[in-house]
């Protein structure tokens, strides 16, 4: 179920995002492709990172990498994480 939700971007640079994400419980992002090596630290509550084969659980304090397939984020209880994804950088060299 999509649903509620608050993002807020904290840090943006060429290479280098931060994202402040707000869920409710029992909500989530949807599967999406992933944008970038990163890692998310849940500042507040219990998420669930999934993929088409595993899965990793994320309470207050937690960091966990961002997997780089499609993935999708359930709130398992009322969250809010940071996301940090650091852009593949292409060089003409």
């Amino acid at each position: 179920m999509a649903g509620p939700r608050t993002l807020s971007t904290a840090v943006t640079r060429h290479e280098l995002r931060q994202t402040v994400l707000a869920l409710l419980a029992g909500h989530e992002l949807s599967e999406h492709d992933s944008q970038g090596e990163g890692t998310l630290q849940v500042l507040q509550g219990h998420v669930r990172l999934t993929t088409g084969s595993d899965s990793w659980d994320g309470k207050a304090g937690d960091y966990v990498a961002v997997p780089r397939e499609r993935h999708a984020l359930h709130a398992v209880e009322d969250s809010v994480i940071l996301l940090t994804i650091l852009k593949s950088i292409v060089s003409d060299q």
